[in-house]
């Protein structure tokens, strides 16, 4: 005898950055009872408005996203915290009758929500002390080394001169004696939803990099440059804090310090953007139950409606 699947649900709108994420969700918005949870690790930063592609004041007005602008660029921000907030989030819309739609694209974060978190230890300030003196010494590329000797895997996802991702995969090891690897994924607290995830993927990469470049081009135009300054202004050089490592935010300060001309930061900024738009374009093509889009294709929003449409219990639709 089958049962009825009672498990409440929510929908995860999920794409590489200047894929459309938001356009779309505004329009999902307009048409069903969803309620937007941003799901960025930059935009829950107050003062990370124009470099961070934040939603501007007139569509927060009109389509409020949850998890926007509720921390100060000092505060760090977890995958743990994400996952508290954003689980707040989704029983506070339940509650009152809409379906959270979480919009955005930090894998991170996706993951955490969805598989729980590994029983990893807190972060240990000797440890990461030592380990940052010594990358002062050889460089964060000589401990990429020692890591690939140590945790293969995890050497093989994080990128040499990811020095945050490095110094937390020895610090795993050293305090554990266990390699990262072996202690990620598949953690406590598996999510009790059902989820249609939707992903928007560019049908062709040229396109989504003339996106990302426009809107870079944009962004400048706006008045991104005095926005770093003022983040700086109120941070100070603290530059290993998240808010300060975020795409574009990272290859700003050195030409605000005089070290790099303006047409290097550019091109350093968009490579960087389109670097994590490749990775985040790898992760989602790992995500086999979800529902691909094509993000320039004309019809997306009619067809993005009709897997919603279809997914939703007729008493919510």
């Amino acid at each position: 005898m089958s049962h009825a699947d009672d498990r409440p649900v929510a929908i995860f709108l999920m794409g590489p950055t200047a894929s459309g994420k938001t356009a779309l969700a505004c329009a999902l918005a307009d048409r069903f009872p969803v309620r937007l949870v941003s799901v960025d690790s930059a935009l829950v930063y107050r003062g990370l408005d124009i470099g961070a592609a934040k939603p501007d004041a007139a569509t927060l007005a009109r389509w409020p996203h949850r998890l926007i602008d509720i921390r100060d660029p000092v505060q760090p921000y977890s995958a743990a915290d994400f996952r508290a907030d954003a689980l707040a989030a989704m029983n506070d819309i339940a509650h009152e009758g809409g379906v959270p739609l979480l919009v955005g694209g930090t894998g991170l974060y996706f993951r955490a929500l969805e598989h729980g978190l590994s029983d990893l230890p807190e972060a240990d300030a000797g440890v990461r002390a030592r380990l940052s003196a010594e990358a002062a010494s050889v460089g964060w590329p000589a401990l990429h080394q020692r890591l690939a000797g140590l945790d293969p895997p995890s050497a093989a996802r994080i990128r040499p001169a990811d020095a945050q991702r490095i110094q937390r995969a020895l610090e795993v090891i050293e305090l554990t004696g266990r390699r990262l690897s072996e202690q990620q994924g598949g953690g406590r607290g598996r999510l009790p939803w059902r989820i249609l995830k939707l992903a928007l993927l560019p049908a062709q990469r040229a396109s989504l990099h003339a996106a990302i470049a426009a809107r870079f081009e944009a962004m400048l135009r706006d008045g991104f440059l005095d926005e770093a300054r003022r983040l700086l202004d109120t941070v100070g050089p603290n530059f290993d804090l998240p808010a300060m490592r975020a795409v574009g935010y990272r290859q700003a300060w050195p030409h605000l310090a005089g070290e790099i001309d303006r047409e290097t930061f550019v091109q350093q900024a968009i490579f960087a953007t389109r670097q994590l738009a490749k990775r985040q374009v790898t992760w989602l093509r790992s995500e086999l139950d979800a529902r691909v889009f094509a993000a320039d294709h004309g019809s997306l929003a009619d067809d993005a409606a009709k897997a919603v449409a279809d997914f939703l219990p007729a008493r919510i639709s």
